[in-house]
């Protein structure tokens, strides 16, 4: 925020107006006022009581800070808010003494009542899923990170079995749902415990991975098969995909549920081949580590 009023300074200075009137809209929108006076410019909230709407890239990082929170439980709210609100209310229930960030990257535009200890990322518009992830992701404070769909409802214990599996310095990446292929061009649900990949309804990882993997690839606009790029992007590192069974009950996918057939099938291929761009030749990444035809196509 103030490396906003800064340049608004500087284009003053310029006497560039337009882009300094420009700066003090995207302040505004952040929920700020910009107060000049003798002394310089100061801010002043606009409206505490609702979360400042802004674009991803004022979203600022705390990844390079300490962790101050043991897991960060990240959400995405691209419609039906009421889902990640059961979502959060179920994690509350079960997460024991630790310390628990909840981030929120609201993106739909909807006025939900957010819990109290909720941080929220309020955007101005959708730029898409994995931009949306990695606006949460910036804000994950802590050292587990555990990025979830809003169809997951926690009925136990879910954080537990989590960090005790990425206590392994060798395992990167776990979660309840695991898949694995043998041609790159088919997937199939796998109990593990080794997988090729850990389906995004729910995936945790330690936040230092991010260090080495990078956030999720923003093309992926449309959530399917950018699961399946991290991870391997994380096998490329050298580290394992692990199924941990989890206590979570899944209720309907909204976004899959909600897309028209047509265009959740024209999305997905576009993402698949994005995936295969990349990875297409990298059996040396899968748990059979060779090409075997096979014939079950995977959804999510």
């Amino acid at each position: 925020m103030q490396a906003l009023v800064a340049e608004r300074e500087e284009r003053r200075r310029e006497r560039d107006f337009e882009a300094a009137d420009e700066l003090r809209e995207r302040v505004a929108k952040l929920g700020y006022r910009i107060v000049d006076s003798a002394d310089g410019p100061r801010l002043e909230i606009v409206d505490a009581g609702k979360p400042a709407r802004m674009r991803p890239s004022d979203v600022e990082s705390v990844l390079d800070e300490p962790t101050a929170a043991d897991v960060s439980v990240q959400w995405v709210v691209q419609g039906w808010p009421e889902d990640v609100l059961r979502g959060i209310a179920s994690f509350r229930r079960h997460g024991g003494s630790r310390t628990v960030q909840h981030v929120v990257v609201e993106a739909s535009g909807t006025d939900a009542e957010w819990p109290e200890e909720v941080e929220v990322v309020a955007l101005e518009a959708d730029p898409g899923w994995g931009a949306d992830r990695n606006c949460g992701l910036r804000r994950a404070a802590g050292g587990v990170v555990v990025v979830v769909d809003g169809s997951i409802e926690a009925t136990g214990d879910v954080l537990g079995p989590i960090e005790e599996t990425l206590a392994d310095p060798t395992v990167g990446v776990c979660g309840p749902f695991g898949i694995t292929t043998t041609d790159m061009r088919h997937f199939d649900e796998s109990e593990g415990p080794d997988v090729d990949a850990i389906e995004g309804y729910l995936v945790a990882f330690r936040r230092n991975v991010l260090s080495r993997t990078g956030l999720f690839d923003e093309k992926f606009r449309f959530y399917r098969s950018a699961d399946i790029e991290f991870s391997f992007r994380v096998k490329e590192q050298g580290l394992r995909a692990v199924v941990v069974p989890l206590p979570v009950e899944r209720h309907e996918h909204r976004m899959w549920s909600t897309t028209p057939e047509r265009e959740r099938d024209r999305l997905s291929k576009r993402n698949y081949y994005r995936f295969l761009d990349r990875f297409r030749e990298r059996f040396d990444l899968t748990v059979a580590g060779e090409e075997i035809p096979h014939h079950h196509d995977h959804e999510n």
